[in-house]
């Protein structure tokens, strides 16, 4: 069995924790052989442990028999008391000796005793508690700037934290069971209305409409509603659990004029309004479309409804009113005839990424879907895309070109 082997280590920032005692932490990532990449967390007091075991392996390498010979680099030993500047300025120095340590010849750079200690730790993926009154806090490196003995930081950065307003139980393992008055902090806010959370010690994805923020009942990120209307397709049909929303089937174009951090917009089809789950709608090629939807995480099944959780408790109630249905249909009906379905250019695009929908039905067996980082099947070999359709190649192709197939191809 192959061996995996370290290809570059890097210097991220470092952390300051609280419990059990005051310390830091340097956040490492490290770029395996098999292109995986994992972020560990190390002490300098640990590092220096790790340098003087790798130079007692390599006496020749390390210089203690003739000083001519050492090609290990050095690393200061740890002070008695750590503090803020020392670690900070301890960056520079830490990211050389990474740098040098994966460029030594292969026996050592590739020795069992590296890989073990930059190898993922359980506590690297669940961090300790946190201290009951401090919240840990991340210093980043500046972006941009050479890594040096005086590499200025970002930081400390603070996570948003969120009430929760209800009981949650997870579905799967990816989710965090949860328990109403929890705090948690956000890492990652997606639009499709499922945020990654830390909760304690467990990390994992929650309903955003569960989450109220600690200052106030209202959202400050939330965006106010855009009744010209953004064009969006459905992937995927819906049927309306409640009479607020609407049922769509697949491929069929709407405007998109409210965007909910909850996962749920409120659409336009025709002159009809309703709710949608985002995580069925795709935009339209022509239509810019934001990092964050970009990198939306695919799920099966769109998250509750931020107004079917009922609790007395949460302050949501106290919040910004619900815009009605009746409201979204009245500011939408100066949008309605500039941006008509009858039009020519919608027609044609319509017709096109219609096509394009269908395609990609009729060939989705061989369209590989995302799996979790920590799966342990083998990598399949990648399928060769389906090629497109007589139909659709000659809807793409320009008025030319149609011409000269019209004159090759016999009547």
């Amino acid at each position: 069995m192959e061996q995996f082997y370290i290809r570059h280590v890097e210097v991220l920032g470092f952390e300051k924790r609280f419990f059990p005692s005051q310390h830091y932490v340097y956040m490492l990532l490290v770029k395996w052989s098999d292109q995986s990449e994992k972020l560990i967390y190390r002490r300098y007091p640990e590092m220096h442990e790790f340098h003087k075991a790798l130079k007692e392996m390599f006496p020749i390498e390390a210089g203690d028999i003739d000083a001519k010979d050492r090609i290990i680099p050095s690393l200061p030993a740890p002070k008695w008391l750590d503090n803020l500047k020392a670690t900070e300025t301890r960056q520079g120095t830490l990211a050389e000796y990474c740098t040098a340590l994966i460029n030594l010849p292969r026996k050592m750079s590739q020795c069992q005793l590296v890989r073990d200690f930059f190898e993922v730790r359980p506590e690297d993926e669940t961090p300790p508690a946190p201290h009951p009154f401090k919240r840990n806090e991340t210093y980043v490196l500046s972006k941009g700037r050479q890594r040096s003995n005086t590499s200025e930081i970002t930081g400390p950065i603070m996570l948003d934290s969120y009430r929760v307003t209800a009981d949650f139980n997870k579905s799967s393992k990816y989710e965090l069971n949860l328990k109403a008055g929890d705090l948690v902090d956000i890492v990652e806010k997606c639009p499709n209305g499922w945020w990654f959370c830390n909760c304690e010690a467990t990390r994992g994805w929650v309903p955003a409409s569960y989450l109220e923020p600690l200052d106030g009942p209202d959202e400050s990120e939330e965006q106010a509603p855009n009744y010209a209307g953004e064009l969006y397709i459905t992937t995927k049909a819906y049927k309306g659990a409640e009479e607020d929303e609407l049922t769509l089937e697949s491929g069929e174009i709407i405007d998109v004029i409210h965007k909910l951090l909850d996962g749920w917009w409120v659409v336009r089809k025709g002159r009809e309004t309703g709710y949608y789950p985002s995580m069925f709608l795709h935009k339209i090629e022509g239509e810019k479309e934001t990092e964050a939807e970009k990198s939306v995480v695919q799920r099966k099944t769109p998250p509750p409804r931020r107004s079917t959780i009922r609790n007395i408790n949460s302050i949501h109630t106290n919040g910004r009113q619900k815009i009605s249905q009746d409201t979204y249909r009245k500011n939408s009906r100066r949008y309605i005839k500039p941006r008509g379905n009858n039009s020519p250019q919608l027609r044609t695009r319509r017709s096109s990424t219609k096509s394009l929908l269908l395609e990609r039905e009729a060939h989705r067996d061989n369209i590989p879907t995302l799996r979790p980082s920590g799966d342990d099947e083998q990598k399949k070999t990648p399928v060769i895309p389906p090629r497109p359709s007589a139909q659709l190649i000659m809807e793409r192709c320009t008025e030319n070109t149609r011409k000269k197939m019209s004159i090759r191809t016999p009547s």
